[in-house]
């Protein structure tokens, strides 16, 4: 086999990306199918690849082709049959027992990418090694290290990489900010995350901003008018997204998605929230009122419950304290530590790094908001034990242990990591892998538990690998379901408070989360690090991130 192996002929890359078969006179060779295929395909392609061969013979850490009129499924069938290993090659848990069979043999899942496999079955990390993975690789003949280090593909997959980023301090319903715009909001924390990555507007390949409720007149230009007031050419183009609570989150990984497919280097993306310019508004006036009063419809309170199922997002809440067996005292219990943390974190200006100043003008003169405002340094679980459950009667959801209603912004710049080094530019964090689920809109908010599952099995990683983890805070109520889920460590999650002090700003929240992630893993030296929200309507959103 050593002899065979040192005869691996040169491969060659497919022009199309299409199915690409590689062997040699030795019998040895790549196999590369393109990695939206799932293994069923791979079977497929096996057949047609090994045909001119007998049969299969499976050796320490080596698959070797060789055929007898079997189908590639009936040959992967007996493969994995006579290895007893059908039933844990089925769930990406069980990967990791590979480690412990002289096996090579790897299930490439649809979204899997060989780096992942190669971490799995060889303990490679694989991500200097591979260049390019467009394809899923199967080294016939060889291991699977041997196939991670080939970098095969068509295409390259990019590494995406934070460069840096600003936020907004964050405002209170009806404080300081609740005059300035969400438009005028993402331009202050875009030129600052310009400014501080040192980025020049003008190497911005596309603007993409997240934004919600479009409470402003100029709204519907948002992202547009967010990249042309920050100095990026005009010639760039911009998408304004809604993802609802996510829509920030969103924004960072639809950059990362341009840079992927090669149509763009660098990318201003963010989210950007004033909730407290929603209107009041009178529907049908435009046609004409008749006699008598006429309802005056508060759009701020009709965003906030889902038409679908006629549920307030505090009613999912409801619903999911009885599911997971959320009681009052433990919700109250932890919004008390989220304001604890957010003050702390804020008296010792641990924000100070990511929060950028905004001026306001007023009739007293400029006022400067750099403080997050929604924080209650002086709340006691005394106060909050009073407050009256509105939504339920003795329900676990109160004012005090919900998320704020808030104005804000925040941006990011993401870029390929090939750019940022030809740049001299040293970025934050590199954006491992992303999840987004769908789950029922009765329990909208258990969305992070699915999302980060999702993000985690494409990452190759579990919990117990994250080093700090930030879950919106959309309900203390809704948290704790998602903790008790996931099985998250408390002493790692939202080490700073979250949401229910530092306030929800809906556009804003989740490029927040990333960033105030990003930092708070370089401050603490650890590596990697995992940002989830729920969304209205039901679905969650999670992605992982590792230091640079």
């Amino acid at each position: 086999m050593e002899r065979d192996q040192e005869r691996i002929p040169q491969r060659r890359r497919s022009a199309l990306g299409h199915h690409h078969v590689q062997l040699g006179t030795c019998r040895r060779g790549i196999l590369l199918v393109p990695a939206s295929r799932p293994l069923r395909d791979v079977a497929k392609t096996c057949e047609a690849a090994e045909s001119r061969e007998p049969r299969v013979l499976l050796e320490p850490r080596t698959l070797v082709a060789t055929a007898r009129g079997e189908s590639g499924l009936e040959r992967l069938d007996r493969l994995l049959r006579l290895t007893q290993l059908r039933e844990k090659l089925r769930p990406h848990e069980k990967h990791e027992s590979l480690l412990q069979r002289e096996v090579a043999f790897a299930p490439f899942e649809q979204r899997q990418r060989p780096r992942e496999v190669a971490r799995l079955t060889t303990g490679l990390d694989g991500r200097e090694e591979l260049a390019e993975a467009g394809h899923w690789s199967i080294l016939l003949g060889g291991t699977i290290k041997e196939a991670a280090r080939c970098g095969h593909g068509s295409k390259s997959v990019k590494e995406i990489v934070i460069i840096d980023g600003a936020r907004t301090a964050f405002g209170t319903y009806g404080g300081q900010l609740r005059d300035t715009s969400a438009t005028d909001l993402g331009v202050i924390a875009a030129k600052a995350a310009l400014e501080k990555s040192k980025v020049d507007p003008k190497q911005i390949d596309h603007v993409i901003f997240g934004n919600v409720l479009q409470t402003s007149g100029d709204a519907v230009y948002l992202a547009r008018h967010i990249g042309l007031k920050s100095g990026v050419p005009k010639e760039v183009p911009a998408l304004t997204i809604n993802r609802l609570c996510g829509s920030g989150l969103q924004a960072i990984l639809l950059g990362a998605q341009e840079i992927q497919l090669g149509q763009a280097e660098f990318v201003l993306v963010g989210g950007t929230e004033n909730m407290s310019m929603a209107p009041h508004q009178i529907r049908g006036a435009r046609w004409g009122l008749p006699l008598g009063e006429q309802k005056l419809e508060d759009y701020l309170w009709v965003a906030l419950v889902d038409s679908y199922n006629g549920l307030g997002m505090a009613n999912t809440a409801e619903n999911l304290g009885r599911k997971y067996g959320i009681t009052r005292e433990a919700a109250d219990e932890f919004a008390y530590r989220s304001h604890m943390l957010a003050a702390k974190a804020r008296e010792s200006c641990r924000f100070s790094e990511e929060i950028v100043r905004v001026t306001v003008k007023t009739k007293k003169g400029d006022v400067v908001v750099d403080r997050d405002e929604h924080i209650r340094p002086d709340s006691t679980p005394e106060a909050l034990a009073k407050l009256v459950a509105r939504f339920e009667k003795n329900g676990t959801v109160t004012p005090g242990n919900a998320s704020g209603i808030n104005d804000g912004a925040a941006a990011v710049v993401v870029a390929s990591a090939d750019a940022a080094k030809k740049a001299g530019l040293k970025p934050l964090a590199r954006i491992v892998s992303r999840g987004v689920c769908g789950v029922d809109p009765d329990i909208m908010g258990i969305g992070p538990a699915p999302s980060s599952r999702q993000a985690l099995e494409r990452a190759g990683l579990k919990v117990k690998d994250m080093d700090l983890v930030e879950i919106n805070e959309a309900f203390a109520t809704q948290y704790l379901a998602v903790e008790k889920d996931l099985g998250l460590d408390r002493e790692k999650t939202n080490v700073n408070g979250g949401a229910i002090a530092l306030g929800h700003p809906l556009g804003a929240s989740g490029a927040r989360l990333a960033l105030t992630l990003a930092y708070e893993l370089r401050k603490r030296e650890k590596r990697y690090g995992l940002a989830s929200l729920c969304i209205g309507g039901g679905q969650g959103i999670a992605a992982v991130f590792e230091r640079v």
